[in-house]
This record gives C-alpha cells, sequence and structure tokens, in this order.
C-alpha cells in the first residue's frame, strides 16, 4: 500500500513541476534529415554527424515544486565538437511547437559558424548570433520571436540573490541585443541554462591507455529486438577493471564518513541478464557511463578470436605488400607510407561450382544481362566495307536521272561489334560485421557470398571486364586485401572457390582498401571505369581509425579515385548509412539495400542501371 501511494504521490508532484508542453514536442528524429541539409546548406561541416545530446547537470536554482519532485534537474543543450553535432533529442519548452522547430533549426543555424573558441562562453554566443543573423537576415524574425517567448520562461531575476539576479539580467540583455556584455557576473550559484545557447560545459570523455576498440566487435551481433533504439550518446569514459584485490586504506576515523562506495564485482542472477528495457531506463538517468573489460567472454556475444591465425592455416599472402598513404584531417596532412596492405588468396580453396539454390537466379540474370552484351550491326554509308549499301545506290542513281548532282555518300556497308567500354572492380568488406546474421538463415558474409556469386554471373554474360577482391584490417600495418579474381582471371571453378572460402575477417580501413583498389582500376584501359563498394558499416579499426578520421580519410581516398578517372559508387546494408555517405560518395553515389537478405539479387540489376 505504502508503494501504492507513493507512487500516485510522486506521479502527482512530477505532473505539477513538469513545465514542458507534451503536446507540442517536437523530436530529433522527426527534423534531423531537414536538420542535417540546413546545416549543410548553411556551410556547416559537412563531416559532423548528427546525434542527441546527453543530459546533464545545470546546478541552477531550482523552483520549490521541482525540488519537491527531485526534477529539473537535467538538461539537454547542443554542443559541437570535431565529429558530432550534437542536439536536445526533443525540444518541448514552447507551447507552440512551431517555436519548438525553430529553436531546432536556430540551434543549426548557430552550430553552421565558426567562432574563436578561446572567447568565453557568452561572449562566444553573442558573436556566434551575430555572425549567423549577419550571414543569414532571413533568420532575424524568428529569433526575435524565440527570445520574445523564451523570456517569461526564466527565472524571474527579482526574486533571486542579487549575484545571481545580476548574472540573468547580464544573459537577458546579451540575448535581447547580442555583443552588449562582456563578462558575465560572478556568483557562487550557478546560472540557469539558455536553450538558445550551446552547452557552456559539454561533458568530454576521458582518455585512458584502452584502444577505443580494443577486442571489441565493430558491431553487436544480437537481434535488433535486443537494441535500445535511441540517438542520445550518453557522456561515457573508459578504465581498467577493478581487480577487488587492492585494500581501502583508512587514514582517519571511519565514523567521520557520511558514506562510501566501493567497487563489487557482482554475478548478477539468468532472470536479470535479458532486462534490457531495465538497463536502458538505468542509464537514462546516469550522468555517465564508466566501461571497463573484465576479460570475461559470453558464446552469445563474443563469437570470435581476434588472435591472428597462422599463415598457413589462414591465407597465402601474395607478393611482398604494399606501402599506402593516409589522410590525417586533423593536421591537413597526408602521411605516407603509413599503411601497410597485404594482398591474400585463401589457403583453403577448393575449385568448385555455383551453388545449387542460386542457380535458377543465375539463370535468369543472364538471360536479362546477355541483352547487354556486346553485338555485331551494320555502319550504313561507309566509303569501303564488306557488301553494297542498296539504299545509298538506289538514292544515288534517282539523283542522277532527275539531275540532282549526286553527294559523296559511301555505297557500301560495313559489319562491325559493338563494344561495352567498360571495367569494373567490386571491392567487398570482410570485416567482422559480417558474422553478424542478416536474417533468421543467413548471416551477412553469406549474403555477401551470394552477391559476388550472383554479380560474376551477370558480368560474365555481359562480356565487362571485372575484379572482385575482399578487404579487412588490423591496424595500419596488416590491411589484408584478399584476391578473388583479378581483371586477367576468367571467372570459373577456381574463381567460385575463392569466393566459396570468404570469411569474416577484423576490422574496416576503408581507405587504404580503396587506394590500392583504385591503382588497379585505373590501370585498365577501359574508357569507363567502375569502382564498386560493398559493406555494411562505417570505416573502423582497433587504432584511431574510427569516428571522424576515418571517414576523412575515406572521403580523400575516393576523392584520389575521381581524379584517376574512376567512378566511385557503394551499394550498403547499414540502416544509418543516410548520416554519412552523402559526405563520402554524394547524394547519388551510393545505394542502400533495406533488407540485406535482397542484396544478392539487387547488386546485378543496380549495375545494369549505373552502365546502361
Amino acid at each position: 500500500m505504502e508503494e501504492y501511494v507513493g507512487e500516485l504521490w510522486h506521479k502527482l508532484v512530477t505532473r505539477v513541476a513538469d513545465k514542458q508542453h507534451t503536446e507540442a514536442t517536437v523530436s530529433l528524429d522527426e527534423i534531423s534529415k531537414t536538420a542535417a541539409i540546413f546545416f549543410r546548406a548553411l556551410g556547416g561541416d559537412p563531416g559532423l554527424n548528427l546525434s542527441a545530446a546527453p543530459a546533464t547537470r545545470h546546478g541552477a536554482r531550482r523552483r520549490w515544486k521541482e525540488r519537491l519532485a527531485t526534477s529539473g534537474e537535467r538538461v539537454e543543450l547542443s554542443w559541437r565538437d570535431g565529429e558530432t553535432l550534437r542536439l536536445p533529442e526533443r525540444i518541448s519548452i514552447f507551447s507552440e511547437r512551431s517555436l519548438n522547430r525553430d529553436l531546432y533549426l536556430w540551434l543549426v543555424a548557430l552550430s553552421a559558424v565558426d567562432i574563436d573558441n578561446n572567447l568565453s562562453w557568452i561572449q562566444h554566443n553573442q558573436q556566434a548570433t551575430l555572425a549567423t543573423l549577419a550571414r543569414f537576415p532571413g533568420l532575424v524574425p524568428r529569433y526575435q520571436r524565440l527570445v520574445a517567448a523564451l523570456l517569461p520562461l526564466r527565472v524571474n531575476p527579482e526574486n533571486l540573490p542579487a549575484a545571481e539576479a545580476a548574472q540573468e539580467f547580464a544573459i537577458r540583455q546579451a540575448l535581447i541585443q547580442p555583443g552588449s556584455v562582456k563578462t558575465l557576473p560572478p556568483s557562487k550559484t550557478p546560472f540557469y541554462p539558455v536553450a538558445l545557447w550551446t552547452h557552456p560545459n559539454p561533458p568530454a570523455s576521458t582518455i585512458s591507455n584502452i584502444s577505443a576498440g580494443d577486442g571489441a566487435p565493430e558491431r553487436d551481433s544480437s537481434e535488433d529486438t535486443n537494441i535500445a533504439k535511441s540517438r542520445r550518446k550518453h557522456a561515457a569514459e573508459r578504465t581498467d577493471m577493478p581487480d577487488g584485490k587492492d585494500g581501502f586504506l583508512m587514514m582517519f576515523r571511519a565514523e567521520s564518513l557520511f558514506s562510501w562506495t566501493e567497487y563489487i564485482n557482482v554475478n548478477r542472477p539468468q532472470d536479470e541478464e535479458d532486462d534490457i528495457e531495465s538497463a536502458a531506463l538505468a542509464a537514462e538517468d546516469m550522468d555517465s557511463m564508466t566501461v571497463a573489460r573484465d576479460g570475461e567472454t559470453s558464446v552469445a556475444k563474443l563469437r570470435f578470436d581476434l588472435d591472428l591465425p597462422p599463415a598457413g592455416e589462414d591465407e597465402t599472402p601474395l607478393g611482398e605488400g604494399v606501402s599506402l598513404p593516409e589522410w590525417d584531417y586533423k593536421k591537413q596532412l597526408m602521411q605516407v607510407d603509413y599503411c601497410r596492405l597485404q594482398e591474400m588468396v585463401s589457403a583453403q580453396t577448393v575449385p568448385c561450382e555455383l551453388p545449387a539454390q542460386l542457380r535458377r537466379t543465375a539463370r535468369r540474370l543472364r538471360s536479362q544481362f546477355q541483352a547487354l552484351a556486346p553485338t555485331r550491326v551494320w555502319l550504313k554509308g561507309q566509303q569501303d566495307g564488306e557488301e553494297i549499301d542498296l539504299d545509298a545506290w538506289v538514292r544515288q542513281e534517282a539523283d542522277l536521272l532527275s539531275g540532282v548532282h549526286a553527294d559523296s555518300r559511301g555505297l557500301y556497308r560495313a559489319q562491325v561489334n559493338q563494344q561495352r567500354d567498360l571495367a569494373c572492380l567490386l571491392l567487398a568488406d570482410l570485416s567482422l560485421s559480417t558474422d553478424a546474421y542478416a536474417s533468421d538463415h543467413a548471416r551477412v558474409i553469406d549474403v555477401i557470398r551470394d552477391s559476388l556469386f550472383l554479380f560474376s554471373e551477370a558480368l560474365t554474360a555481359t562480356g565487362d571486364r571485372f575484379a572482385m577482391y575482399g578487404f579487412s584490417s588490423l591496424k595500419r600495418g596488416h590491411v589484408r586485401f584478399n584476391h578473388l579474381k583479378s581483371f586477367e582471371e576468367r571467372y570459373d571453378s577456381q574463381a567460385r572457390g575463392r569466393i566459396q572460402a570468404i570469411k569474416p575477417g577484423y576490422y574496416t580501413r576503408m581507405g587504404a582498401a580503396i587506394r590500392y583498389a583504385s591503382t588497379l582500376l585505373a590501370a585498365q584501359p577501359q574508357r569507363q571505369r567502375l569502382l564498386l563498394l560493398l559493406t555494411d558499416g562505417k570505416p573502423n579499426d582497433l587504432d584511431r581509425y574510427e569516428g571522424r578520421y576515418g571517414i576523412e580519410d575515406t572521403r580523400m581516398a575516393l576523392h584520389e579515385a575521381r581524379q584517376q578517372g574512376l567512378r566511385p559508387f557503394c551499394v550498403t546494408i547499414d540502416i544509418e548509412a543516410n548520416e554519412y555517405l552523402p559526405h563520402l560518395f554524394g547524394a547519388s553515389g551510393f545505394a542502400v539495400i533495406r533488407k540485406p537478405e535482397d542484396l544478392p539479387k539487387e547488386l546485378p540489376l543496380l549495375y545494369a542501371q549505373m552502365t546502361h
């Protein structure tokens, strides 16, 4: 009974203290596409990701109703760093939905301008506001409406102590007349958050000696139903796993401690381990998460070994390897001979025929693609040829009989081959994430294998010149480039055996693989040269090759490919690809396959559309 009454009381006081307008809420999911386009249209950094900002404690004075309900302690504010633009996950400050939407767009516009980061928080936001309004005068009425609606919602400075009131008056003045306030008056109590400005103290992740991806897969292979769907990225830090052996040395009386905590490695019972919803709710209430690796393994989560297998049991190196450069976007510097790529061929290759389950689809594709095969055509009106062009001869005789001067048109026909002057290199991502299940019956690697089989069958029917390779990586010194079929080789049982032998590798150092593939493709004499990338996720590796660094290196590699006259195109099954692929390949340079199991039949059709 006490719990029931307590729950009713909590709901009552929370509802009374809540100042949000739920009916007018605008979420980031609703406006994410518009926000991304708007940010880039205003000149914002196209390489930034869009993410929901974690709620942080502001420490400002709260109303008595909020203190009674223990609410209003946290707030979601926007900020921008080198990799991500973070916006509130939802905005319901105003009673009008249009104003909440305008606030999203204003925060996006404010983040698109570059201002000196050495300025104080209040000066930085004022200068950003002035620069935004000067560059985009059409935002002036929208900004004025937001300020007029926001000021009545803030704490009345007349009800505050002198120091806090001075701060509030300065903030209000800076909002109404940006640039008029030089400094923020000091106060022991923090000021109330300003929704129209960026975060005064954005949380930052703590750097540790643990590698960012050390021993972790690129993607969790659990079922999608067990993954909490949220755009929010929680503030977090990495730490070493406590071993529980260190003692607690007290140099004072224990009675003087109000409370103390100690790490305890608790073995949770089985019935709690699947409570994903409870874990997600608990995570929402945490200011910061600290994660550590305890050395334990779980067959349900970790189904691979990161240790390199012996060369005799894995793959046979071809040649001595190649040194490749890598782009450091922070230094704006191309690092020469930074990566080492090794071309390899599977040591377990067994020549084979096309799998039985694909033969029917392959026959249909071959019949469709034979229409694209080179054919012999007759060219009329030639000066020399195999046969007389009767139409041209009749026209000439008619002109002579009518007294018209005959022109010097050719009177012969010649038969020539109509060639498709095209070469294609398909580069398949064979990283750890391909070991995840794409459907109830097949893994991603199985879907990729079937796609390579059917792609080869289709291109063999057209007679187009093509090559196929796979890639994965383990840091910059070990980029594996799997040889499946070169341009000089025929597609035969040996090539099918190499396709059949592919398996999940390691990580995804995409830039190095693209650079080497571009070198192979650029050496082909064909006029059209297509570089087709087949992937299921972002660039990623164990070292610093993740996030913005990996994306910018990949983007530079693609830029280099275009300069060589190549046409890069990406086919992906990553549902989040729209957030980063436009920056890499352009708006029309990629295709997202929503159902991974459809990839084998969709890939050849995409190729036909691109090369028609």
